[in-house]
């Protein structure tokens, strides 16, 4: 008896040490593969240093990847595995508007939250969904913002590009909203298949219309491979598109055509020296030889402090609904210059929105 008390007790404190698994869906191949490998590499940086520091309560957390190919019933499946099979205690950085549009039904059925969304689909902030916590501003706030600033230099001829999908719909929301605040209709509004963009039409509107930029929207090569049309069709266009193409990874893609492209952000100058969570973010890089920091990986590495003070505050036995409500009562929470908040009647979290170009070096300044 003696002996198997001494049994019991070593095995305590092994099964304390669990980890805490956290679900990933996302398209690590693909069209978004890049932007995609780039968030979680920033998410990484800031979970490995808080394991090799002890992790949280003394359990380490382990983020399960899964890869949808960016297909939106694949990640809805994925997310399924994890929920159910995995038991995962929440989904975190899951890519895509369509894709998290099939993720959601999941969320309420099994009480599992989902914390920054690698998308800014309005869908994911209005209404609020209680089992969602947005780390970032939405497409419609960054599409709004892009039409005012072109209109405030002074360009009048704005077409736009969309991808036929729920994100091209939501973000164009935020793009005609922009242009009916500066007194303009677009110059030409052009759709493309996301499984077979095809961008015939996008090019010669661009041309026929005379345009003077271009709000694209859509993703990574996709985006790349429709620039590239446009340019071969002869439209020398002012480029812009979101957030989502904040990616070294998508700089590379559009090759010749990158320099003078701006792009949205959603987080802080990724160079800036006067901002704390870039600076700390760029450290771990610096040591784990990852190189300098993206845009990209900037999200990551914000979701990921989210995450962690969420898991944190759910206490030495976190459950889904413990990790919920602990990320909901957190109020103007510093995660390094940034202030992000939750409540029962909002769960955006951060509001940040700039424009950065594609400079002659190939990186993003401001």
């Amino acid at each position: 008896m003696k002996l198997l008390s001494l049994i019991a007790l070593a095995v305590l404190p092994l099964a304390a040490q669990a980890d805490i698994l956290i679900g990933q869906t996302a398209g690590f191949t693909g069209p978004v593969a890049a932007s995609v490998t780039e968030t979680t590499e920033g998410a990484k940086l800031y979970l490995d240093s808080i394991n090799a520091a002890g992790g949280i309560n003394g359990q380490t957390v382990k983020l399960v990847s899964m890869d949808d190919k960016f297909d939106p019933p694949t990640a809805a499946a994925n997310a399924q595995k994890l929920i159910t099979a995995d038991n995962v205690l929440a989904l975190f950085l899951t890519r895509g508007t369509p894709h998290n549009q099939a993720i959601i039904p999941l969320l309420a059925s099994h009480h599992v939250p989902l914390i920054a969304p690698s998308s800014g689909a309005s869908l994911l902030h209005f209404p609020v969904n209680p089992w969602v916590f947005n780390v970032r501003a939405t497409y419609q706030r960054e599409a709004e913002r892009a039409i005012r600033h072109l209109s405030l230099i002074g360009i009048e001829r704005i077409g736009i590009v969309q991808v036929d999908d729920s994100f091209g719909a939501d973000a164009v929301i935020g793009a005609n909203n922009g242009l009916a605040a500066v007194n303009k209709t677009a110059a030409f509004s052009a759709k493309f298949d996301r499984a077979k963009p095809d961008f015939k039409v996008a090019a010669q509107s661009a041309v026929s219309s005379n345009a003077q930029a271009i709000l694209f929207l859509g993703s990574g090569k996709a985006v790349a491979d429709g620039i590239a049309a446009i340019r071969a069709a002869g439209s020398k266009a002012q480029i812009v598109t979101l957030s989502n193409n904040a990616a070294q990874g998508f700089v590379k893609e559009l090759g010749e055509n990158a320099r003078g492209v701006i792009v949205t952000q959603v987080f802080p100058y990724e160079r800036s020296k006067a901002s704390k969570i870039v600076t700390e973010a760029a450290q771990m890089a610096q040591a784990k030889g990852k190189g300098d920091i993206t845009p990209a990986m900037m999200e990551g590495y914000a979701a990921a402090k989210v995450l962690v003070e969420g898991l944190r505050r759910a206490g030495a036995n976190p459950t889904r609904q413990k990790l919920r409500d602990a990320l909901e009562g957190m109020r103007k929470v510093d995660i390094g210059g940034l202030e992000v908040s939750f409540s029962p009647t909002d769960h955006t979290g951060l509001d940040y929105t700039d424009l950065s170009m594609v400079g002659t070096d190939g990186k993003f300044m401001r």
